[in-house]
């Protein structure tokens, strides 16, 4: 007797399975295969033969730690996965040549600030759509990190937001950057992102890391309060 398949062991799905796989790594990551299996409702045989090819295919890749040190305990720790740039490509649209060779031109035939001026532009279309959510949401830069991190997350930038460890910051992971490859010769675009993400959450940020430079996620350090205690704001995708 033929045992019926899941579905996400069909032909047809699973093209659509690993592109869930490879946004919620995108999003979630470094994130192991058990809590994408988790989170996915996959089988572990299923997880693995998606992160197979995944992996196979240069789209993710096993995060290296570095320092952070693995759980003491018997066996090897669990992988956890991050997006590659080759991922990172397969998550957009194909358009930065065009639109770094736009820039170049704008550069060179009406000077740097234009090309600041386009990216403030941009910008300012990010906080017309999310600046009244953010603002709705009081006093609380947390929460304020929180509504953004949705934002961003409809806005397709892979966010989300997490506590960091010891209760007293945030990160807001945004794993997809639709301008990731245009922001590497041009930062402006990046520096622009961080100061409209300050003028939404009402406290000077800083930019810790993105995508465009080599990151894994765009990383905003952004202060909760004038004590001590602060939020990280990490930005996984971002352009910045």
């Amino acid at each position: 007797m033929s045992a019926t398949l899941p579905v996400e062991h069909t032909d047809t799905s699973d093209a659509g399975t690993r592109q869930r796989v490879l946004q919620l790594v995108a999003s979630a990551g470094p994130v192991s295969a058990a809590e994408l299996a988790a989170q996915l409702d996959l089988a572990p045989a299923g997880i693995r033969r998606h992160l197979g090819v995944l992996e196979d295919s240069n789209q993710i890749a096993v995060h290296d730690a570095g320092s952070v040190s693995a759980p003491k305990g018997r066996g090897r720790p669990a992988r956890h996965y991050v997006v590659t740039a080759h991922g990172q490509d397969a998550l957009s649209h194909r358009y930065s040549d065009l639109a770094t060779q736009a820039l170049r031109f704008l550069a060179e035939t009406a000077g740097p600030q234009a090309v600041l001026g386009f990216a403030e532009l941009r910008v300012r279309e990010i906080e017309e759509r999310h600046g009244a959510a953010v603002r709705a949401a009081g006093d609380d830069v947390a929460e304020r990190v929180r509504v953004l991190a949705d934002g961003l997350a409809a806005d397709g930038y892979a966010a989300s937001a997490r506590p960091a460890p010891g209760g007293t910051a945030m990160q807001l992971c945004q794993g997809h950057c639709p301008v990731q490859d245009v922001a590497h010769e041009f930062p402006q675009l990046c520096e622009a992102e961080a100061r409209a993400f300050s003028r939404m959450l009402g406290v000077h940020v800083q930019r810790l890391a993105t995508l465009a430079g080599g990151g894994h996620v765009c990383t905003t350090h952004i202060p909760v309060s004038t004590a001590p205690h602060q939020i990280v704001l990490s930005v996984e995708g971002h352009p910045a």
